[in-house]
């Protein structure tokens, strides 16, 4: 990885100024975590930034990540290639199962979205995403506050690197433990 990042001077002595560089990390670049069910590039950390962790994430044909909430973490979605259906509202009842199906009060429902799609989820909001497609999708999203969904990440994808379906179990204990409630179940091809 060859992204530049941020550094600081201390010397700030007889009114000189603290230098200070920003983050660059070109096209391709970032640490990669990578499983059969997943592809996540780590852009920006929470060694880089206070505000949010950002990733870029290949979502594969048949990815369903689940409706979950979080209590304490605001996300971002930018879809930029491909197509995904997304939950982002609470519904009327929470099944636990399907997603898809879900209807808000206002009569809000699952939506596709295509490129140049953003989404925003506040704290306490239901969402969800997948791929029903048969071509991979890239979105870009961001997670407020760093670093829990880097780590979060990093385990969920070791987990789904183990082959065959996931253990649901330890799933659900890893997002316990990420402010994560799973309502239905994450599914992958």
């Amino acid at each position: 990885m060859t992204a530049h990042g941020m550094a600081a001077t201390d010397g700030a002595a007889d009114g000189e100024r603290t230098a200070v560089e920003g983050l660059f990390v070109p096209p391709g670049h970032g640490r990669v975590v990578q499983t059969p069910a997943q592809h996540v590039t780590f852009k920006v950390t929470g060694s880089h930034s206070r505000m949010a962790s950002t990733f870029e994430v290949l979502v594969p044909p048949g990815f369903d990540v689940g409706a979950h909430v979080h209590t304490r973490s605001e996300e971002l979605f930018y879809v930029l290639e491909g197509e995904l259906d997304v939950l982002a509202f609470e519904p009327r009842f929470r099944t636990p199962d399907h997603w898809q199906k879900w209807e808000s009060r206002s009569g809000t429902r699952v939506v596709r979205a295509t490129p140049g799609t953003v989404i925003v989820v506040p704290p306490g909001c239901p969402h969800a995403f997948a791929n029903p497609t048969e071509t991979p999708a890239k979105m870009f999203f961001q997670a407020s506050p760093p670093p829990d969904h880097e780590r979060y990440f990093e385990e969920l994808l070791e987990i789904l690197g183990n082959g065959g379906p996931p253990d649901l179990a330890a799933i659900e204990e890893l997002r316990r433990r990420y402010d994560i409630e799973q309502l239905t179940p994450l599914k992958h091809r």
